[in-house]
């Protein structure tokens, strides 16, 4: 059984900072792409950005460049999400995915894995 427990969502006003954790069970990720995405109301899920296996390979939304990095600890099995220069726009809950492709795709078609969501609200 496959799960992705994502940890460190919160409410922070703009222009402030979280860090959003995923650790991952079940299986070893060591291989495959993790990312995350996120889903505001009303809203379709949309890609954040995303990490290969090695970290050689990276992939942001235009809308978080510069502003939020990915990583991952594959001996923990975890994937992290910095985000710094939080907006009120980065409201959503954000959600950790796991992916067996190689490369770190921008669709949720991409993704075989999903955890439950974490809320972060950035008021104004």
């Amino acid at each position: 059984q496959v799960q992705l427990v994502e940890s460190g969502g919160g409410s922070v006003q703009a222009g402030g900072s979280l860090r959003l954790s995923c650790a991952a069970s079940g299986r070893p990720f060591s291989y495959y792409t993790m990312g995350w995405f996120r889903q505001a109301p009303g809203k379709e899920r949309e890609f954040v950005a995303a990490m290969n296996w090695s970290g050689g390979s990276t992939n942001y939304a235009d809308s978080v460049k510069g502003r939020f990095t990915i990583s991952r600890d594959n001996a923990k099995n975890t994937v992290y999400l910095q985000m710094n220069s939080l907006k009120p726009e980065d409201t959503a809950v954000y959600y950790c995915t796991v992916g067996l492709q190689f490369d770190p795709g921008t669709t949720v078609e991409e993704y075989d894995y999903w955890g439950q969501g974490t809320q972060v609200t950035v008021s104004s």
